[in-house]
C-alpha cells in the first residue's frame, strides 16, 4: 500500500484533490487529472539498457518521482494503487487490443474494474485514445466522453467489449489476475519483432480541448479546428517536444525505430 506521504506526491503529480470518500465522484475527479496529467509513451523501449518493471516502487518513482509516463502495464497499475490506497476496491483484468482488423493476444492489455458506488467501472488511463472519466459497467447504452463515444459491450465470445466512435478498441476477460501475469508479454513486447511498441516510438498526451502525439518524429497537435502535424527536424526538436507537450525530460534520446515500411505495425493513437 502506498503511504500517506506518497498518496500526498501522487495527488501533487496529477493536480487532484485528496477524495473524502471513495465514490463514483471522487473516481472521476481522479481518471480525468490523471488522463489530463500523465502521458501515454513507450520512450524507454527504444533506449539501450532502460529498464522496465511492473513493481510498484518502480512505476512510482517513474511516474511521481521522475515526471514520465508510459504504457498500459504501468500506467494503470500505477493510478490502481493510488485508487487502492484512497480506499477503491480494484481489480485488474486483462485485454486483447483490435489493431489491423483483428483482436491480439490476450494479456496484451490491462485495464481496471473499480467497484464505487454499488457499481462497476472500467477504468482506464493507459490507453492513448481512453475515456476521461470512467465507464460503468452493466449497460450498453452509449457514454458520453468529452474524448468520444464510448461503449461497455458483452459480446457473445464473453468478456468486456470497450468502443469508440463505433469501433472496438479492445476485449478484456472479466476474470482478474495479478500484475505478475504480465511479465511474459512484457517481455515479449520488449523484444517480439512484430511487439506493435518496437515499431512505434510515441509519446501522447491528452488535454482540456485537444491531444499532442508524437510518432517518431512527426508532432501532431489536434485542436477543436482540427489537426496539425510538423515533422521534428533532429534530436534537439524531439526534445523540446517532449519537454513541452509531455513534461518528459529525457537523460537519454531514444533511437527511432528502423522498420521496413512493408511490414510496420501502426499504432492507432493519434
Amino acid at each position: 500500500m502506498l503511504s500517506e506521504a506518497m498518496v500526498d506526491a501522487y495527488l501533487e503529480r496529477i493536480g487532484a484533490r485528496r477524495p473524502e470518500q471513495a465514490d463514483i465522484h471522487a473516481l472521476r475527479h481522479l481518471q480525468e487529472r490523471h488522463v489530463l496529467s500523465v502521458p501515454f509513451e513507450n520512450i524507454d523501449y527504444h533506449v539501450e539498457g532502460a529498464e522496465l518493471s511492473l513493481e510498484r516502487d518502480f512505476l512510482y518513482e517513474k511516474i511521481v518521482t521522475r515526471r514520465r509516463g508510459g504504457g498500459c502495464y504501468e500506467l494503470n497499475p500505477a493510478f490502481g494503487h493510488l485508487l487502492e490506497a484512497l480506499g477503491f476496491a480494484v481489480e485488474i483484468l486483462p485485454g486483447a487490443v483490435f489493431l489491423g482488423g483483428e483482436f491480439g493476444a490476450p494479456l496484451c492489455h490491462l485495464a481496471l474494474r473499480v467497484h464505487a458506488d454499488g457499481q462497476d467501472w472500467m477504468v482506464d488511463v493507459g490507453f492513448g485514445k481512453g475515456s476521461r472519466f470512467p465507464l460503468p459497467v452493466g449497460t450498453d447504452e452509449v457514454q458520453k466522453d468529452p474524448h468520444g463515444d464510448f461503449r461497455v459491450l458483452r459480446p457473445a465470445e464473453g468478456g468486456l467489449q470497450i468502443e469508440l466512435d463505433g469501433q472496438i478498441q479492445y476485449r478484456l476477460d472479466e476474470r482478474p489476475v495479478r500484475i505478475a501475469d504480465f511479465y511474459p508479454t512484457l517481455w515479449w513486447y520488449r523484444t517480439a519483432p512484430d511487439s506493435v511498441f518496437l515499431h512505434n516510438l510515441i509519446a501522447c498526451q491528452q488535454n482540456e480541448d485537444g491531444r499532442a502525439t508524437v510518432n517518431g518524429r512527426e508532432l501532431t497537435l489536434t485542436t477543436a479546428d482540427g489537426k496539425e502535424t510538423v515533422l521534428l527536424a533532429d534530436d534537439a526538436a524531439l526534445r523540446a517536444a517532449y519537454e513541452t507537450h509531455f513534461g518528459i525530460v529525457v537523460d537519454t534520446m531514444p533511437k527511432q525505430p528502423d522498420v521496413d515500411p512493408a511490414v510496420r505495425i501502426v499504432m492507432q493513437i493519434d
